[in-house]
């Protein structure tokens, strides 16, 4: 694990593997970003990239600014890193705290295709939904998805579309439930329109952790690394925690969630799926056949490791892990766990 700090912002790269080897992964912004987290992103990083086959690893920046700074230090930024940017060497996808003009220039330096910067938050959430029908049976199945965001639209769409029914929802505002399912429509007509404050005009509560102690069959956690902890595991009314971003689950949350006999899902596979809007070769796909490609990809390695002794997400690392040594000196100390 390398971390660089630039000379003409304040911010920093973290880099997973040697520098040699091409680096992906997201880069934020907020006043001050700490190293440590993003290292764990960047760890997590690495292994989705190992557990479906490709040579590359994982990377997290940020850029320490105030709001009023930003656009200067994010010019900064990104003129520092212009030559690996533009070489493919470093990947980076805007993600909380940058502007919609900061994406648009963080994508036309970025050799990835037009499919994955235009659908990627969709067919991220068409993986997280084939990975809750292989949790429980999805037919009517329950969901409570924490940390609904911008990409919060899509994920409940493809949830509804393989019959499960969203019964509560959060964001930074507060928690919205509704027992017989909120509608994927619904929600997006609110996002559009009021952003994360949806959930007060639909009548939620103002505590966004309330969506924790929701009876549901399925917990799809995404607010933050550690979101679910050793407390919050304690009072967790499900049957299957399936993350739908980073390292939501802490490793004594793991521990105390295999005691109770809840499934626990790789966070580095669940939420995979823009990968397959970018193909290692060949031909760019179709929406629908990126979407496709990741559902039947993530589904196979999740049916990979269902039996595992130490559960799914332990043996996913190992499955990551036994790739990682076929190409690389450099195997990571320390699992994706935050």
């Amino acid at each position: 694990m390398t971390t660089r700090k630039l000379e003409t912002a304040d911010a920093f790269v973290v880099t997973d593997l040697p520098d040699e080897v091409p680096a992906a992964g997201i880069v934020r912004s907020a006043p001050k970003v700490l190293v440590d987290g993003a290292s764990w992103l960047a760890r997590s990083q690495t292994y989705q990239f190992a557990a479906f086959g490709r040579r590359a690893g994982g990377a997290s920046a940020a850029v320490n600014a105030r709001p009023e700074d930003r656009d200067d230090a994010v010019t900064a930024f990104m003129a520092e890193l212009a030559p690996e940017l533009a070489a493919g060497a470093l990947l980076l996808e805007p993600a909380k705290g940058l502007s919609a003009e900061q994406a648009d220039a963080m994508r036309a330096v970025d050799p990835r295709p037009a499919l994955w910067w235009d659908h990627r938050h969709d067919l991220r959430g068409a993986g997280v939904a084939a990975a809750v029908a292989t949790a429980v049976a999805p037919d009517g199945a329950t969901v409570a998805v924490e940390g609904f965001d911008e990409a919060g639209p899509a994920l409940v769409e493809a949830l509804a579309a393989r019959g499960a029914v969203v019964v509560a929802v959060s964001t930074p505002t507060g928690t919205l439930v509704r027992e017989g399912g909120v509608a994927a429509d619904e929600l997006a007509e609110a996002w559009r329109a009021h952003g994360p404050a949806f959930v007060g005009e639909l009548g939620g509560t103002t505590a966004p952790g309330d969506v924790l102690a929701v009876a549901a069959d399925v917990l799809v956690p995404g607010s933050k690394v550690g979101v679910v902890d050793h407390d919050v595991a304690a009072q967790l009314q499900v049957r299957a925690v399936v993350p739908g971003g980073a390292l939501p689950v802490t490793a004594k949350a793991l521990a105390a969630l295999r005691r109770a006999d809840v499934t626990v899902l790789p966070d580095f596979v669940t939420t995979a799926g823009a990968l397959f809007a970018w193909p290692v070769d060949g031909p760019e796909p179709t929406l629908d056949g990126a979407r496709d490609a990741g559902a039947e990809a993530i589904t196979a390695a999740l049916a990979a490791v269902a039996d595992h002794p130490a559960g799914p997400l332990l043996g996913a690392c190992e499955l990551a892990e036994r790739f990682l040594v076929t190409w690389t000196d450099t195997v990571p100390f320390g699992r994706p766990l935050a």
